[in-house]
């Protein structure tokens, strides 16, 4: 019967019920040939496939490594910064319209610091005078070929 031998293959990345990005693991012919190889997903595993998953692992480490050490100098930077807003205030100290992402985004971009106003962790504009804590969250990674 075609398409019910088991076939070795190595991942590139992550697949759900099947393994992590460099385990060898073994397939039925219709899941290589039709999804597997196609998108990608995984070599057939041959030595020579083999060495290279394990050079890409390599290189991945070190991309990873460069990219946290830059986040950590980003997060290191953006924690010493103090912003300060000139706005006009009403009665019991409430503002006139508010402070939002975008003007803390636009304040950390003239300070030479470039943030997308999505990362900027403020629920709710802030309405009133006083010292507020904002978050900034970390970039997301996508994995090769996520196309979201």
């Amino acid at each position: 019967m075609r398409g019910t031998t088991d076939y070795g293959i190595i991942l590139r990345e992550e697949v759900q019920h099947l393994g992590a990005a460099g385990d060898v693991v073994k397939v039925k012919t219709a899941t290589r040939a039709n999804f597997l190889l196609p998108k990608g997903l995984a070599y057939p595993a041959t030595e020579a496939n083999k060495k290279k998953i394990a050079y890409e692992a390599q290189r991945i480490a070190k991309q990873r490594a460069a990219e946290k050490g830059a986040a950590e100098t980003e997060a290191a930077r953006i924690a010493e910064v103090h912003l300060s807003f000139a706005v006009k205030v009403g009665e019991e100290d409430k503002l006139y319209g508010s402070v939002t992402a975008s003007d803390v985004q636009r304040k950390l971009e003239e300070l030479g610091i470039r943030v997308d106003k999505r990362r900027v962790d403020l629920p709710e504009p802030i309405r009133e005078l006083g010292e507020f804590r904002v978050g900034i969250q970390a970039a997301s990674r996508r994995a090769p070929g996520d196309s979201r």
